[in-house]
């Protein structure tokens, strides 16, 4: 049985900076590449984004073993304090990670992390 779980996230970027970028950075931190056939070898997840001005808020919820949680937060972490994702087409977006951490799952959150997780 799987564990859901959320991760919540400040990002300081740039406006010209693509804010889905972050996401695609912590996919392929744990899935060896932000474009994969399903399933995620090791956490099913979704990150899902806001944005006011050069602030970016950041939810990645996923559902995984509850013994691979801290991996998981780890892997996240480390995407998001890199900093930069180069894109496909050649650009590279950049930002600064303000706070990082576990977050509560809201009702709408928990029945996305029941979906990707197949419970």
């Amino acid at each position: 049985m799987n564990g859901l779980y959320v991760h919540a996230a400040t990002l300081l970027m740039e406006g010209a900076a693509d804010p889905a970028a972050p996401g695609a950075a912590i996919t392929t931190a744990l899935c060896g590449n932000w474009e994969h056939p399903p399933p995620c070898p090791l956490a099913a997840h979704h990150t899902g984004w806001s944005r006011e001005g050069d602030s970016v808020s950041l939810r990645i919820v996923f559902a995984t073993a509850p013994a691979s949680e801290p991996e998981v937060r780890r892997l996240i972490g480390s995407a998001l304090a890199s900093g930069a994702f180069d894109t496909p087409d050649g650009t590279t977006s950049r930002w600064t990670l303000l706070t990082s951490g576990p977050g509560e799952l809201s009702a709408k959150e928990l029945e996305h992390a029941e979906r990707i997780s197949g419970t």
